[in-house]
């Protein structure tokens, strides 16, 4: 069993990673997050795999629980997923002491920490993540939200979880399309912060891709842990926490672009290539160290280049209005020489474009 603990202070909270850990959920919560009630929230394709189960499971300790359950997908990431949410929640009762638990990948995530920090002005959750994207990334550190027709995640919230509990077996029904979707993002921490994880998802690709156990929980493990650090010194993106953000810039205006048909570690993996080509248009990167993260991530089955359908102003639009941006200023994660990375406001219409023109 792997544990990492995200250290806020009186905030502080930990990331349990264990095969299996799922069906001893209920006792485990019973014991160490005790509740009025349990208030399960998740899609309607994880409910039916697993969200009845853990239903019964927790009534059958004797808990008050219910599940609430939405449409599967981006196009729920909104505003009036979560009003129907908090409605349905008062509806059942659920008080200050209650406590909601996001069961689902990021979608769901994203939604559940955002109706806990808002219903009855804030009541606590528990954070289950069923998709490897889920696992290594969203899960962790606090960011909830939703998206808006002017972007993605405009609207939401620090609010950190109480627990994540992440159980590595439930990847084994993952379809393989969201499993490499993961990998996008498990790919980046060996960018930003770590060469030798880097070298290690370089050397283990076949392990990794065939979802054999240790490899598996060694790469949440080392995810959640850089994740942790990286939380723990900066936890609302003052500084440091930008880092994580590498290939989300571009990446977020490609996947909007798109109206969300491309799945978000598809669409960060594009945006990576692109910082990338931006750092060596600004002899920050060897062409050579470029070509290599291009490689990896096409090995691991994942897009590298901006599908040509795609309207480039509608791209550049989206860019715009990036809530990364402060002012007229525009952030960009871009990796360097070294093997760290550099957060830079001086990217240029000009570097911008020829990214986009590939």
């Amino acid at each position: 069993m792997g544990i990492v603990q995200v250290g806020l202070g009186d905030r502080s909270y930990p990331i349990l990673v264990e095969h299996g850990r799922l069906r001893r959920l209920p006792a485990e919560l019973a014991q160490r997050y005790p509740a009025s009630s349990y208030c399960l929230v998740a899609d309607d394709t994880v409910a039916a795999r697993y969200g009845r189960e853990l239903l019964d499971g927790l009534r059958g300790c004797d808990l008050a629980a219910e599940l609430l359950t939405f449409p599967a997908g981006e196009q729920s990431k909104t505003i009036e997923t979560v009003g129907w949410l908090a409605s349905a929640a008062a509806r059942l009762g659920l008080d200050r002491r209650s406590m909601f638990i996001a069961l689902g990948g990021g979608v769901t995530g994203d939604l559940a920490g955002f109706l806990a920090s808002a219903y009855l002005r804030g009541v606590p959750f528990i954070q289950i993540p069923t998709s490897l994207l889920a696992q290594v990334d969203s899960s962790v550190g606090g960011k909830t939200g939703v998206d808006l027709p002017e972007g993605k995640n405009l609207f939401g919230s620090f609010y950190q979880p109480q627990a994540v509990f992440i159980d590595p077996q439930v990847l084994a029904t993952l379809p393989q399309q969201h499993y490499c979707n993961g990998l996008a993002e498990v790919i980046k921490y060996g960018v930003i912060r770590e060469p030798s994880f880097l070298a290690f998802l370089e050397r283990d690709r076949e392990r990794v891709l065939a979802r054999d156990e240790p490899a598996v929980e060694q790469v949440i493990t080392t995810c959640c842990r850089i994740k942790a650090e990286v939380v723990a010194a900066d936890e609302r993106e003052g500084g440091l926490r930008r880092i994580l953000n590498f290939g989300h810039t571009i990446g977020h205006a490609v996947e909007a672009a798109s109206r969300f048909e491309l799945l978000h570690g598809f669409a960060v993996a594009i945006g990576m290539v692109a910082a990338a080509r931006i750092s060596v248009r600004r002899s920050l990167l060897g062409a050579n160290k470029a070509e290599r993260l291009q490689q990896l991530l096409d090995r691991y089955g994942l897009p590298t280049e901006i599908p040509p359908h795609l309207d480039r102003g509608t791209i550049k639009s989206y860019l715009l209005s990036d809530k990364k941006r402060v002012g007229s200023s525009l952030f960009f994660v871009l990796p360097l020489d070294d093997g760290t990375v550099a957060i830079t406001d001086q990217v240029t219409t000009d570097d911008i474009d020829a990214v986009l023109a590939g």
